[in-house]
């Protein structure tokens, strides 16, 4: 009967540590072992919560290379310590600008690589059942929700789940939520008041597709409420159009604007840039000047119209100022402080010259 190798004898005890391991998932006793430390000192090595020598810390990280240990975030996190992670909640819906999705996951990211935190990506699906999975493994130790509908399933499993949360967005109940956006409302007052004072009585608003009202956005239904009472406020003409993304709809948008308002002389766009640039195309070609014979704001925009043709004064969405602000609540929350609130942040009006004093109309 031929012999077999059942095992090879070595004074190196990494050689017979790796051997004893081999077929199973290693453990952090195992890297302790094999770096020659405590438990304690991996435990601390990885959450960093106390210092740990540089020689001994590359002796851990050394070991953990070798044996290819993945800690637990779970028992990390049954152990007191942070897994260091956050779970970014971005359904992706049939009209979702992508654009502007990315933009906010980008910024969130960003903010959180700054304090050392990654972030873990929900979509689609995994929007709702994506918060229980996570939360239920204690995977993450915050969650930071984007693109949140009015009334929206997410909010409500937020409160239920008793894990620090931040909403990037304003849905219709807060009760019990962090929240931090932009604050439309006062960005529509912020762009009618800016034509009203320059003595514009006729004003059109350009919005999102209407699809993206109906399933009940909240930042452009509170865009539209605090143009149309602004409007309202200052006794102006206005009319509100909401065409999809291609030429002939953006077309018999801007003529339905123009019949409505016959003596429109102010363009309000809350729209997205392929959009908004084909306006302005749509605008040239009929050789409507700008601002001679129509002023022109784009409102709430993550995109830069400083390259536009003409260049357009903006009111800026920023999904860093967003991003950042989340984080930071988020961190809040995680540190003890839960107190429910809405943080709005001011918008600030940025002239580029694409709007001018109302034209004299001839009786």
């Amino acid at each position: 009967m031929p012999g077999r190798v059942l095992g090879i004898l070595s004074g190196d005890p990494h050689w017979r540590l790796h051997a004893g391991i081999r077929g199973r998932m290693a453990t952090i006793n195992d890297v302790a072992r094999l770096a020659g430390v405590s438990i304690s000192t991996v435990s601390y090595t990885l959450s960093g919560n106390r210092s740990i020598a540089e020689s001994t810390r590359n002796r851990v990280v050394t070991a953990i290379q070798e044996l290819g240990y993945r800690p637990n975030a779970g028992a990390r996190m049954l152990a007191g310590t942070r897994t260091r992670i956050f779970a970014l909640t971005a359904p992706v819906r049939p009209d979702t600008q992508a654009g502007v999705l990315m933009s906010f996951v980008l910024a969130v990211a960003t903010a959180a690589r700054k304090i050392d935190y990654d972030v873990l990506l929900l979509t689609a699906d995994e929007a709702s059942t994506g918060l229980e999975r996570v939360t239920s493994s204690r995977l993450a130790d915050g969650i930071i929700a984007l693109d949140v509908s009015l009334d929206d399933e997410r909010m409500s499993l937020l409160r239920a789940l008793n894990i620090p949360a931040t909403v990037i967005g304003v849905p219709a109940d807060t009760e019990g939520l962090v929240c931090v956006d932009l604050d439309f409302e006062r960005a529509a007052h912020l762009a009618v008041s800016r034509l009203a004072d320059l003595g514009h009585r006729s004003i059109g608003l350009l919005g999102l597709p209407r699809i993206t009202y109906d399933w009940g956005a909240n930042y452009p239904l509170r865009f539209r409420d605090g143009f149309l009472g602004a409007v309202a406020e200052r006794d102006i003409d206005a009319a509100m159009v909401m065409p999809a993304s291609d030429m002939d709809s953006i077309r018999r948008g801007l003529d339905e604007l123009f019949s409505t308002l016959p003596n429109m002389t102010a363009l309000v766009m809350h729209a997205g840039e392929s959009v908004q640039t084909t306006v302005l195309e749509i605008l040239a070609a009929r050789g409507i000047s700008i601002p001679g014979q129509l002023s022109v704001i784009s409102a709430c925009a993550v995109f830069d119209t400083s390259e536009f043709t003409p260049p357009l004064d903006e009111i800026p969405l920023s999904a860093e100022d967003s991003g950042t602000r989340a984080v930071e609540l988020t961190i809040r929350q995680i540190n003890g402080d839960r107190t429910p609130h809405v943080d709005l942040l001011p918008p600030r009006y940025v002239e580029r010259g694409s709007t001018g004093p109302a034209p004299i109309r001839e009786p």
